[in-house]
């Protein structure tokens, strides 16, 4: 999913108050839990995300889950602000950005890694090595299977990319072989 421009804003601003109060783990763990029970009912996502329904009553709907889930006060006013903001339809690009922003603070990295075919374990393991000893980070993969990339993968790490599918190859092969190598 991209974030957008607000989306990071949004996650920013958590995320700074977060960790003015030394709790960015706390309130990492509360968007985890606040995300995934909306992803898994399509009932709650349609009562919040829906701007037919009043403000006041998405809000009475997010203090029900709050109070459910146990979300602290900081998280609460927060989301009752993206209520009043109408961005509360950002709510899984903000928690995305949010999850981002604290691997950043531990010094971990997520690696997108799109590949053509499955990796095991000791693959995953050299890869990981590779990654973490390029970008001097702990690295931690998200293998995604796309078979149309014929073969090898495509590491995407911050802005990094680090492209070793056959395609790639192929073509530094042809351009070697035009210039002599």
């Amino acid at each position: 999913m991209r974030t957008s421009a607000a989306s990071r804003r949004y996650a920013r601003a958590i995320f700074e108050l977060a960790r003015e109060d030394d709790r960015v783990t706390e309130v990492r763990r509360e968007f985890g839990e606040l995300s995934e029970v909306v992803a898994e009912s399509k009932e709650l996502r349609t009562a919040l995300l829906t701007p037919l329904h009043p403000v006041e009553e998405r809000k009475k709907v997010l203090d029900a889950l709050a109070e459910r889930l146990n979300l602290s006060a900081r998280v609460r006013n927060f989301l009752a602000f993206l209520v009043d903001k109408r961005r509360l339809i950002a709510l899984a690009a903000i928690h995305e950005e949010y999850e981002r922003l604290a691997d950043e603070l531990s010094g971990r990295l997520i690696a997108e890694v799109r590949t053509a075919t499955p990796l095991d374990e000791d693959q995953q393991t050299r890869l990981r090595g590779a990654l973490s000893g390029a970008t001097g980070r702990d690295v931690e993969l998200e293998v995604t299977l796309e078979p149309e990339l014929i073969g090898g993968a495509i590491a995407k790490v911050g802005g990094l990319i680090f492209d070793g599918t056959l395609r790639a190859q192929l073509a530094q092969l042809r351009t070697n072989l035009t210039k002599g190598l």
